[in-house]
């Protein structure tokens, strides 16, 4: 348990009435109080343990000129983790004590306190060893308190909104959850306004490193507290902290740090349950005959199917796809902010990862405007994530659930690079893109764009020269054949060059709008299937 403060017991009314003054490091008076220890032997510091506060008349000491003797006497004291000593004048000094003696214990930044009358050592004891005890049953008290908040709201599997207001009623101060990257993830202010605590949050919060698993930052004024494991560290809880911590006040940290790593443990157990199920049961929507077995899951699960209409959406990370760790993090955490954000629209929704990309179905009333629902459902994803949104078109019936599902994967497929990643994208936004996406599987399409690209594919195969580049950035800048030249970093003579070679290979007009067409066809079907190799 902790000690009590030095300043505590020197406010005991027992040695408030003797006249204590410190002498010597008053500036230390945060040390813990363990223990009383009456002795006057110069020798007692192999009798202390950590914290103990020694007692004396200092008849034993070493000579007033001894400043050798009053050296080593305050460095084994401090050696030994005493918390300071008391020395009663009258018995060896008075008025004050020797300047040796405090120098030695300024030196080993010790405190060195002076009672200016006598006073019954027995007397001193007993108060101090009372409150001593007291505090430590009422630390005891305490922690049996936050023992029993904490396995209440773990029995409860709650959630981080309840672990965050059990520790800001329990610490009476503003509390914060950060992510890994030092970004604020949720906050409760204390009493007092918290703009001064959370200014320039992440500047302050990437200079604070933690040594063991819970530490208070005495710059910030902050108790911290590791979230997860070190080798796979999610987070960390902050806790207003304007004096150093107690034992009640760490336990309160590591128990709520506790509760939220059991918390995301049983929401990942949860979720890896839920999103099988819904994929299971979108594949079961997509069928051309839906099964009746189905349905009735869909409506147990809580997705009804009756006098409904159903809208697809794709959610697609603007980070690398694969497998990759990071990228499964990332669509992770992609999914649980749409299940957030579905049931913040109180919006029925069946929600599950399809080769990397993030699948929702919404069933919705038929009195519901689905395009405003959608269009916010994708500003509370967008809030938190740069994504590519694609919605298909309602779906009347569950029959026609895989189409409104295939058109919004096509869509995000047609997507280009300059399409705005917090929009929700449509049919109408893709224009030829997903006219092209919609025939990328024909053999007919893929004849057409090898037989319109054969030519200049080859002669590039072999050629420093790029003409295919030169070809795209004439139809990509139709108005001026300036800008593209500058697109290619080429001078005007330079590019007509390429162009006149472009003419001579295909034997064809550029200037013409119907050749124009078929080769910016081509070439946006080529984007979009790329050639085999």
């Amino acid at each position: 348990m902790q000690g009590l403060p030095l300043e505590a017991v020197l406010d005991l009314p027992v040695l408030r009435r003797a006249g204590v003054r410190v002498v010597a490091c008053a500036d230390r008076l945060e040390r813990g109080v363990r223990w009383l220890h009456a002795s006057e032997l110069p020798d007692v510091a192999q009798l202390l343990r950590d914290g103990d506060l020694v007692l004396t008349t200092g008849s034993d000491l070493p000579s007033d000129n001894d400043a050798v003797g009053f050296c080593q006497y305050a460095e084994s004291l401090r050696d030994a983790g005493a918390a300071g000593v008391i020395i009663e004048l009258g018995r060896r000094w008075t008025p004050n004590l020797p300047d040796h003696l405090i120098e030695a214990f300024e030196e080993v930044e010790l405190p060195l306190i002076s009672l200016a009358h006598e006073v019954r050592f027995a007397a001193v004891t007993q108060a101090v060893g009372e409150l001593i005890v007291d505090r430590q049953l009422r630390e005891l008290r305490d922690a049996q308190r936050v023992h029993e908040v904490f396995t209440e709201l773990s029995f409860a599997q709650a959630g981080p909104e309840e672990v965050l207001e059990a520790v800001q009623r329990l610490a009476g101060a503003a509390v914060v959850v950060e992510s890994e990257q030092n970004q604020v993830l949720d906050y409760l202010a204390g009493p007092a306004d918290a703009s001064d605590f959370l200014a320039d949050w992440s500047v302050r919060s990437a200079r604070v490193a933690l040594d063991g698993r819970t530490g208070w930052d005495r710059t910030n004024r902050w108790l911290v507290t590791r979230l997860g494991p070190k080798e796979r560290r999610w987070g960390r809880l902050v806790i207003q902290s304007p004096q150093p911590p107690t034992q009640r006040l760490i336990a309160v940290a590591e128990r709520a740090a506790a509760a939220l790593a059991l918390h995301r443990l049983h929401h990942r157990d949860r979720d890896n349950l839920v999103r099988r199920t819904h994929y299971e049961l979108i594949n079961g929507l997509r069928k051309d005959c839906v099964p009746s077995d189905v349905t009735r899951r869909c409506e147990l699960a809580g997705f009804p199917i009756t006098s409904r209409r159903f809208v697809g959406l794709t959610i697609r990370p603007l980070t690398t796809q694969g497998a990759s760790r990071r990228a499964r993090a990332v669509i992770d955490e992609v999914i649980a902010t749409a299940v957030r954000a579905t049931s913040e629209l109180r919006a029925p929704a069946l929600l599950c990862e399809v080769d990397g990309d993030a699948q929702v179905l919404l069933s919705l009333p038929e009195r519901i405007r689905s395009r405003q629902l959608v269009d916010e459902l994708g500003r509370l994803i967008s809030r938190h994530h740069r994504v590519f949104i694609g919605a298909g078109r309602d779906a009347a019936t569950v029959s026609t659930v895989e189409r409104s599902l295939a058109e919004s994967g096509q869509i995000v497929d047609a997507l280009g690079t300059s399409a705005e990643p917090s929009l929700v994208h449509r049919l109408e936004d893709v224009h030829v893109r997903g006219l092209l996406t919609l025939l990328a599987g024909d053999e007919r399409l893929q004849l057409f764009v090898e037989r319109e690209l054969e030519m200049l594919e080859q002669h590039d195969s072999t050629s420093t020269v790029n003409l295919t580049a030169a070809v795209r950035a004439l139809l990509w800048n139709p108005a001026s054949k300036t800008e593209a030249a500058a697109s290619l970093h080429l001078s005007r003579a330079a590019f007509y060059s390429r162009l006149e070679r472009v003419q001579q290979i295909l034997g064809l007009d550029l200037d013409d709008p119907e050749i124009r067409l078929s080769l910016h066809l081509a070439l946006l079907a080529r984007d979009l299937v790329p050639a085999a190799d």
